[in-house]
């Protein structure tokens, strides 16, 4: 035989045998990966598997709604109406369960309609489907502990809202792990966003010498915003519950949580958001802790003990009025510590977005939060309405919740984070505690009427309401702010409706040009506003026209901007220009 051949005989055996060796490695090394994604998916399921709560004697499987007269509907003694101003009033009552299962059999249609807002809004901030979808199994990863931090009363009450939710969001969870979820949005919000701040709200009270009847005295504007059709339905509900105190908060559809509300014993709530550090884990959900206080605190000192004893994992301020000891504290509560901020020698006290209280003097996150934020800013400026008036009445109150101005009552433009009223609040409320009385702001935002409710009236009628008659108090109704009559509120609706369209052809559609006459146009409805100029100079700088761009960047510089972080994005977009050759 010949060598060669023989060499290549050999040669080929050696390939065929190494072939296989390397066959059966990789082989091997897939069906260990498998093994481990298999058992990586198992590990997910189990992880993320929420137990529901078990409801033994099932009470509720009777029941019925009944529709009353037009907008007004019952189940048992359990109500809702919408009212003349165009607020939902909402009565429960009973155990958590019960509760629960009133709320959602009551706010079905309501409830579909506030989740369609809330996913949508989620769809044009996250437009990715890949990553929503990614983003979905992390929510259920990270969310994995929250029954944990949620009492049992809360989770019973949850899962009778869930039996009416939509069937149309299963594909994202079923409803009640979907519904409990929900209740942990805000603070994952929080602390995941990309701006400075999801929301901008603040807060403030006075009493003693500075109420005008020596009566406490609370105002807040809650600017959390997730859209327009998010804040269409207010729900002012009215809660009496098997245990704990009546109280009333002003709410959505589908949600316990307290961001403003107040109790029988005259206990006000309200929360600011603060700085917070991206979480490692779930605690309890900020709202949550809000509305245990609400239902189980009577007067300041049990609502810190209530405080104390839950943690949270995002950071945020919860204002406490109490008319029992006729003074305002504020609870400063973040993952790592509690606070406990209270003013000397004033009888008024301020709650913007920053901490005030002694353990966070030197707190780096707290400092850079005043220096990078619009808080600070915004804490100046209310105490300067304050200073303006000797005493506060609740119209004057509603009048600085409306305040648009920056300090010293300067110009700042249309929707700018510095002013009180950034014309995007979910609501404003004024509380009077030892006179049992609040005004809800009717919408738009804090603009339109506020209207008052006496808690120990409305908890007197309810039981026997049969009829849709009104719950308010009329001659305690504050008239619609006349900004709504003005040049200045068309032009802003026009600058959102622009703002809408611009952005979307700047980012989706490079073949629609923006016509001249819409440009001018977009310019005269929010002259003094950097936000505007902005957009345009994104707009022009994703054409590469870098000498308009430039041009607009630099307007832009000239006015009140909100955050150092939005200053910092304009002077970049401005290099951005230099860099890119410009367009003949």
């Amino acid at each position: 035989m010949c060598p060669a051949f023989h060499w290549w005989i050999l040669r080929n055996f050696a390939t065929r045998k190494m072939l296989r060796k390397i066959r059966k490695i990789t082989l091997r090394t897939l069906l260990v990966f498998a093994i481990l994604l298999a058992v990586l998916g198992v590990y997910f399921a189990f992880a993320i598997w929420i137990d529901v709560p078990e409801i033994k004697n099932d009470t509720t499987l009777t029941w019925k709604r009944k529709t009353i007269s037009k907008e007004f509907y019952k189940v048992n003694q359990n109500w809702l109406k919408h009212s003349k101003s165009g607020l939902w009033e909402l009565y429960v009552e009973g155990e958590a369960y019960e509760r629960g299962v009133a709320n959602g059999m009551l706010t079905k249609e309501l409830h579909e309609f506030q989740e369609d807002a809330f996913i949508n809004q989620i769809r044009i901030l996250v437009p990715n489907l890949t990553y929503l979808n990614y983003l979905k199994f992390f929510v259920g990863y990270f969310n994995r502990h929250l029954p944990d931090h949620i009492t049992e009363e809360y989770k019973e009450e949850i899962l009778g809202i869930s039996k009416f939710a939509s069937d149309k969001y299963d594909f994202i969870a079923p409803k009640y792990h979907r519904i409990l979820n929900y209740h942990g949005a805000h603070d994952i919000g929080h602390a995941l966003q990309d701006k400075n701040m999801t929301v901008g709200c603040t807060s403030f009270s006075v009493w003693d010498k500075k109420s005008a009847d020596g009566k406490l005295l609370v105002g807040r504007n809650f600017d959390f915003y997730s859209g327009d059709d998010f804040a269409k339905n207010k729900i002012v509900q009215f809660t009496n519950p098997a245990k704990g105190y009546k109280f009333a908060t002003v709410t959505w559809s589908g949600f316990i949580g307290a961001c403003s509300g107040m109790n029988e014993k005259g206990i006000t709530v309200t929360i600011n958001a603060a700085k917070s550090s991206i979480p490692t884990d779930v605690a309890t959900p900020i709202a949550l802790l809000a509305r245990e206080i609400l239902q189980y605190a009577k007067n300041i000192e049990e609502a810190i003990a209530i405080a104390e004893k839950r943690k949270v994992f995002v950071s945020e301020s919860i204002l406490i009025g109490s008319a029992p000891d006729n003074r305002t504290i504020s609870i400063e509560k973040s993952p790592e510590k509690m606070d406990v901020y209270e003013v000397q020698n004033t009888s008024q006290i301020i709650c913007p977005n920053h901490y005030q209280g002694k353990a966070y003097t030197n707190d780096l996150s707290n400092l850079n939060n005043q220096i990078e934020s619009s808080s600070l800013y915004r804490s100046i400026r209310l105490r300067q309405l304050l200073e303006n008036t000797d005493t506060l009445n609740y119209l004057g109150a509603a009048t600085i919740l409306r305040d648009q101005k920056g300090l010293n009552s300067k110009n700042i433009g249309l929707t700018n984070e510095k002013s009180l009223n950034q014309l995007l609040a979910h609501h404003a409320v004024i509380f009077k505690p030892q006179d049992k009385l609040m005004w809800v702001s009717a919408n738009p935002f804090q603009c339109g009427e506020f209207i008052c409710y006496n808690l120990d009236s409305v908890f007197a009628k309810a039981k026997d309401l049969e009829e849709n008659e009104p719950m308010n108090v009329s001659k305690y109704t504050i008239p619609r702010d006349p900004f709504l009559e003005t040049k200045d509120y068309k032009n802003f609706i026009l600058f959102k409706q622009l703002k809408s369209y611009i952005q979307f052809i700047t980012k989706k559609s490079n073949k629609i040009v923006l016509p001249e006459n819409l440009e001018n146009a977009f310019v005269t409805t929010n002259p003094e506003s950097y936000y505007m100029y902005q957009i345009l100079g994104d707009y022009f700088l994703s054409r590469k026209n870098t000498k308009k761009a430039s041009r607009y960047y630099e307007l832009a510089l000239t006015k009140e901007i909100a955050t150092l972080k939005e200053e910092k994005q304009i002077r970049e977009s401005l290099m951005e220009c230099q860099k890119i050759k410009p367009t003949k």
